[in-house]
């Protein structure tokens, strides 16, 4: 069931109701942490759902289903310290089960793993095609998720670099260092929206203002036709 169902379900059964605007709230204040305690399973229907789906699920753990049976019964008591104590393995568990559905990239020094869905493939292809093919050499300085959004930062490059980005800012998806030319390629991968357009243009070039290499901004779509909706947007 997702978190709206699920509003409208406790508003019913239980006369709590929940204005629509709390979605979010309620999502990040409850149900991650029923997630993280093993009371919950996020999209056991679907692990590789991407992370910001609005499709995205919850459902009773098997665990947890059991215990709640037997609360009023002379069981519950000793249900609840075994459930009590396994919490946490149960958490891994289910936390593995969804690792297994990410996406995973290779740098040259370690293995990234991103969160699942189309936005995270065609990152993968920007470092591992793009990249390969028209950055030989280059230095990946960062890689952003949806799940996660510093999933890989390069300080010290960033340093050397005299680059000083803001924790808030929205950063482009990957940067590639180029140091035969001194080229720092900032790279968006646009799935449904988010091509480098004046406006993004203007932001990425105030966020690296203080950058000692020459800056190149990259639009990247899986497919021409993906592009052709685009295309009058993308900034000169």
């Amino acid at each position: 069931m997702g978190v709206t169902p699920i509003m409208e379900f406790a508003h019913k059964h239980f006369r709590k109701r929940y204005a629509p605007n709390t979605r979010e709230i309620f999502r990040r204040q409850t149900l991650h942490q029923f997630v993280a305690a093993g009371v919950a399973a996020y999209n056991p229907d679907k692990p590789d759902r991407p992370v910001n789906s609005p499709g995205a699920v919850y459902q009773l753990t098997q665990e947890m289903l059991t215990l709640a049976q037997t609360f009023g019964t002379h069981r519950w008591s000793e249900a609840l310290r075994h459930f009590c104590a396994t919490r946490m393995p149960l958490a891994e568990q289910y936390a593995r089960a969804r690792s297994l559905k990410k996406v995973p990239l290779a740098l040259a020094s370690e293995s990234l793993a991103l969160s699942p869905g189309e936005h995270s493939e065609l990152i993968k292809q920007i470092v591992e095609s793009f990249g390969s093919r028209f950055a030989p050499g280059g230095n990946l300085l960062y890689v952003g998720d949806t799940g996660a959004k510093w999933s890989y930062f390069d300080r010290k490059a960033f340093a050397a670099l005299n680059i000083s980005v803001d924790s808030h800012g929205k950063m482009p998806d990957a940067v590639i260092h180029l140091p035969d030319r001194n080229w720092l390629l900032l790279c968006e991968a646009v799935t449904s929206h988010g091509p480098v357009d004046a406006k993004r243009h203007e932001e990425l070039k105030r966020l690296f203002a203080g950058c000692d290499a020459g800056l190149v901004y990259v639009t990247a779509f899986f497919t021409r036709s993906a592009m052709a909706k685009h295309l009058a947007l993308i900034a000169w």
